[in-house]
């Protein structure tokens, strides 16, 4: 059925018919709306047999998630930024004990400063922790990618994160097309634990293990990555042949198969960059786009086959490893290790910064003529860091950075890019 809704309950439709036993909430912007939804659902009868618990934290969130996952319950929650750092310890354990609880992370900024705003620094600070993470690019595969995580977690006994950009997806309101309880049903399948805490058959669940098998366990967590890597596919077939609509996958290419430039990036970034690769396209240019859904399991094998005809790579991140530059672009590099390609970085939207047409065409113009650094901050205000950077070397009471930018730049929101 097509329905105008925002982002977020949308997606809290499409939790509620994958037929959560326990919802674990604590409510942090931009995730707010989606906990809201499914409270409502659960008050008014929509969503039967579920327990919603507000908790006092989002580490508890998590801890509850993960008591409920143990006691056989199909679990759900959902975070954002310094509330996905809260619940980290949390986070490690549900991925070390191989429980197969569903999360969505609405992507935004880490502080300090405080930011709410959309990157992608919060779900790429738990890259290793051993979660699935899946990033939609429209609220509709923010949907349909719910749906499938739910399956993928149970099948293989792994969390999964859902990653979608905060307030550009959570808060817009798009058509989105809501499936049908019996599709989803016909999909998911009731939930049956590989592991479960029964009071008749006694078993333990994160004892203590040493050094004699400890890194047998963790490697199983990563041979259960490298299973997602054929299933993640495989359930975007089945997703099809059941809703009609192609969704998830572990990587999809626009307008790449003669490429010579090919521009890399995840999330809602995606719908400008593709915009701006048509109107490129319209001028000449030989440039395409590979988005990347399934970041972990990264898609190492995928991506070499995309970036195959290509001369070079444009990694775009909303994210910043401080002290190296890229996240995303060091697994793309490894990706395509002997490839021959020239590849340039590209830091982005940090702090919810706008990313227009006009800059990444500039970006995207100098990298075809090959006029890159190998890492680059688009849009960024040299004017305002390099006074800064004066200010620290002249003075050591320089004080507070951020306050110190903001007085330099002017009230927030006035300059344009």
């Amino acid at each position: 059925m097509l329905k105008q809704m925002e982002g977020s309950k949308a997606v809290a439709e499409a939790v509620a018919l994958c037929r959560p036993e326990v919802i674990c909430a604590y409510p942090i912007s931009p995730q707010t709306h989606i906990v809201e939804g499914l409270g409502e659902l659960v008050k008014s009868g929509e969503l039967k047999n579920c327990e919603y618990i507000n908790v006092e934290s989002e580490f508890a969130a998590m801890s509850v998630a993960i008591g409920a996952s143990a006691g056989g319950a199909r679990s759900y929650t959902a975070t954002a930024s310094q509330g996905l750092l809260f619940m980290a310890e949390a986070v490690y354990n549900a991925s070390g004990l191989g429980l197969p609880i569903v999360m969505t992370v609405a992507n935004r900024a880490i502080g300090a400063p405080i930011n709410i705003w959309n990157d992608h620094s919060d779900s790429l600070s738990q890259r290793d922790c051993g979660w699935l993470q899946l990033f939609a690019e429209t609220n509709q595969e923010a949907l349909d990618l719910h749906i499938q995580a739910f399956k993928l977690a149970e099948e293989l006994s792994m969390p999964v994160m859902v990653c979608m950009d905060g307030f550009i997806l959570t808060h817009a309101y798009e058509r989105v097309d809501m499936p049908t309880q019996a599709q989803v049903d016909q999909f998911l399948p009731p939930y049956e634990p590989r592991q479960v805490l029964d009071p008749n058959d006694p078993v333990s669940i994160g004892a203590m293990v040493g050094p004699e098998a400890f890194m047998e366990v963790r490697y199983l967590a990563h041979a259960k990555q490298m299973q997602a890597l054929e299933r993640i596919p495989q359930l975007g077939t089945e997703f099809k042949q059941i809703f009609g609509r192609e969704s998830g996958g572990l990587t999809r290419s626009y307008r790449a198969d003669d490429a010579e430039t090919i521009v890399i990036a995840m999330g809602s970034v995606l719908g400008t960059i593709k915009d701006t690769v048509d109107a490129m396209r319209d001028a000449g240019h030989k440039i395409g786009v590979l988005g990347i859904t399934s970041y972990r399991p990264f898609p190492i094998e995928q991506v070499r086959a995309a970036l195959k005809s290509c001369k070079r790579f444009v990694v775009l991140e909303k994210s910043l490893a401080v002290g190296l530059g890229g996240i995303v672009a060091t697994d793309v590099r490894m990706a395509v290790t002997g490839m021959g390609l020239k590849g340039y970085t590209v830091i982005a939207g940090l702090g919810g910064r706008a990313i227009t047409v006009t800059s990444l065409t500039g970006i995207f113009e100098k990298a075809m003529r090959e006029n890159l650094e190998l890492v680059n901050f688009l849009d960024l205000d040299w004017k305002a860091v390099n006074k800064q950077l004066e200010r620290e070397k002249q003075t050591r009471r320089s004080g507070p950075i951020a306050e110190a930018l903001l007085r330099d730049v002017g009230a927030a929101g006035t300059r344009n890019y």
